[in-house]
């Protein structure tokens, strides 16, 4: 079969690699249908991901259907349409013991430290899958995992009705916080880019104002849209610049959510977070109740796939998906695999 191999910006190439062998105990086959390409796949092919080593074998964003079942597997059948939880985890720390698996301390993560869903077919554990009802088609579907991400970070942060808040960087994942926080409760959303297409975007998907980060007088004008300052600002950028900004945006008391990956250390005001007690969390990945909210908030027509999925490419060309993905005007690019 054919599976794609990433070993830099300039190196991603399909390889044929032995079909996968029979699902064991408790494992499915699956065939992959269509794959996300996610900032962190951009972020490693650059070799700027301080998780993930090059060469890789990627695919997180995986929807697909069952194409085999292992012995002792119960609640699937083959054809079903399923979409990846793609976290690997031990199942026997305290993190995991507590519920809190998305911070395993022997955390892997399908496509980034193992091999991926980008390839005509995978094998992986049963309940590492979700079921899609009806209503979700398969390209809707693509938003799933990029949705439970931010599902999960507001679900850290605790806002709810009435609260405001902030969101610095408009692409996938801060769109995506847009959209969850707005379910949550939310009623005055701040977002910032310094694309204008991406800031159009996020005021079609409900956004109070949608501004330059760049912008001299930032602050005041989002402090101004906002009515005060922010409960909540998530930092979905996570630069030395972000950071500044979401310390000075958010109110006394407030909270400023890390869901973006930092390329490496960065310099927090320490004074202001002493002086002003604000909370700064940090935000990663998921867990089973995060991806099946982001489910059902799809099937609720929370956001639709034409809001967010704007390229779409054959899996033989995985090479023109990446380098399509790089582009900053593009949101999410998918690549549709023909497993025939």
């Amino acid at each position: 079969m054919r599976q794609v191999v990433v070993g830099s910006a300039d190196d991603i190439r399909i390889e044929d690699v032995p079909w996968p062998a029979a699902p064991g105990d408790g494992q499915v086959l699956v065939r992959s249908a269509l794959v996300g390409i996610c900032g962190s796949d951009l972020h490693a092919c650059a070799g700027h991901h301080p998780f993930i080593d090059l060469p890789y074998r990627p695919g997180h964003e995986v929807v697909g259907a069952v194409g085999a079942v292992g012995p002792g597997v119960d609640g699937f059948a083959e054809g079903d349409r399923v979409v990846l939880e793609p976290n690997v985890v031990c199942g026997k720390c305290r993190q995991c013991l507590d519920g809190r698996y998305n911070i395993c301390r022997e955390l892997a993560v399908i496509g980034c430290q193992t091999p991926g869903g980008m390839a005509d077919a995978f094998l992986v554990a049963a309940d590492r899958l979700h079921r899609l009802p009806a209503e979700v088609d398969n390209t809707l579907a693509s938003l799933v995992e990029p949705l439970a991400t931010p599902v999960h970070a507001v679900r850290r942060s605790g806002i709810g009705p009435g609260s405001k808040v902030a969101v610095l960087g408009a692409g996938p994942i801060g769109l995506l916080v847009l959209v969850a926080a707005r379910a949550a409760g939310a009623t005055e959303i701040v977002v910032t880019d310094v694309l204008p297409g991406k800031l159009e975007r996020a005021r079609k998907l409900g956004a109070a104002a949608a501004l330059d980060a760049t912008g001299p007088d930032l602050l005041d004008v989002a402090r101004g849209a906002l009515g005060d300052a922010a409960d909540v600002v998530f930092d979905c950028v996570a630069n030395q610049a972000s950071m500044g900004q979401a310390l000075e945006l958010v109110d006394k008391g407030g909270t400023v959510v890390v869901v973006g990956v930092a390329a490496g250390p960065t310099t927090v005001g320490l004074h202001l977070v002493q002086d002003r007690e604000i909370t700064v969390l940090g935000s990663l990945m998921y867990t089973r109740e995060d991806m099946s909210r982001a489910i059902s908030l799809l099937a609720s027509g929370a956001v639709t796939a034409d809001d967010l999925v704007t390229a779409v490419f054959p899996l033989a060309e995985a090479a023109r998906a990446f380098a399509a993905a790089r582009d900053p005007e593009q949101i999410k690019v998918l690549i549709s695999v023909d497993s025939s």
